[in-house]
């Protein structure tokens, strides 16, 4: 009797761990095909290479695509370098004790502050106290805030994971400290790395609110050179921020669901690029 019971409460375990499992693919399945079927029809060519201008009655999201391509470069370009620093200081040099437990939790915390927070926050210091107003470095160095523990997190994880029969044999082999950790250390917890960095890449993507107090909306291209190198401290709107505009301010669901199109792709580009730069590292790593 005490088997046939385990067997139904297994049985009725698995029923129900297979169901949750079909709503969550189902419900994934059903937000993409949904955002494909009332969007589609606004991506063309002229959508994604030109700019909304009722002069000359074109609908496009260039200027936003290069907003959010710049804000990327910018965060990433300064977060990566802190992030990884500061892993490779709290797992390799720090001494456990107090300093160490207070910055891991303050870590954790940042990682789960709003980011509408965050948006009031750089706009009041970096926009309003360095003088630096609506423009897309206001934007970039907000969200480095947030991305920082992110990647900060990842990376640590990823160095825990390198055994540390690694590090003994480099030091039994004559190496320095620093010398283990940029041939050793790194190379092996590189998937590690990457993931959390493109993981960063994926919430900046899909950033809105923190955006909305710092960098603006404008939408326009720049023109030349000197206009893409003056681009940082102009006002910008990403993708993000435009499909909010279309859709609440305009009234535009059309241009909203084309931009939802447009997202939901690189969110997916980015998903395949992460497992394939993984499972690349992986096998490069095991060779």
């Amino acid at each position: 009797m005490m088997t046939n019971k385990r067997r139904i409460i297994d049985f009725t375990l698995r029923f129900l761990i297979y169901i949750c499992s079909l709503f969550s693919v189902l419900l994934l399945i059903g937000i993409i095909v949904y955002v494909l079927v009332k969007g589609m029809s606004t991506i063309s060519i002229s959508f994604l290479t030109s700019v909304t201008s009722v002069l000359k009655g074109t609908v496009g999201i260039a200027g936003n695509i290069v907003n959010t391509i710049i804000i990327i470069l910018i965060t990433m370009v300064i977060a990566i370098p802190i992030g990884v620093g500061s892993a490779i200081y709290l797992n390799e040099y720090a001494t456990p004790g107090k300093v160490v437990t207070v910055i891991e939790y303050a870590t954790e915390t940042l990682t789960g502050i709003p980011s509408i927070i965050f948006g009031l926050f750089g706009m009041m210091f970096f926009g309003e106290r360095l003088g630096l107003g609506y423009c897309l470095l206001t934007g970039s160095l907000t969200l480095i805030i947030m991305v920082l523990p992110l990647i900060t997190r990842n990376t640590q994880e990823a160095l825990k994971t390198v055994p540390d029969s690694y590090r003994n044999g480099a030091y039994g082999l004559g190496s320095g400290k620093w010398y283990m950790i940029r041939t050793i250390l790194l190379p092996s917890a590189m998937p590690g790395i990457i993931t959390g960095a493109i993981l960063a890449i994926g919430r900046i993507v899909g950033e809105s609110a923190a955006l909305l107090f710092t960098a603006g909306s404008a939408k326009m291209l720049p023109k030349g050179i000197k206009g893409l190198m003056a681009k940082p401290f102009q006002s910008g709107g990403t993708l993000t921020i435009q499909m909010y505009l279309s859709a609440t301010s305009e009234g535009d669901f059309d241009t909203a669901f084309g931009i939802a199109v447009v997202l939901l792709i690189v969110v997916l580009a980015i998903n395949l690029v992460t497992k394939a730069l993984t499972k690349h590292f992986d096998v490069t790593r095991r060779e």
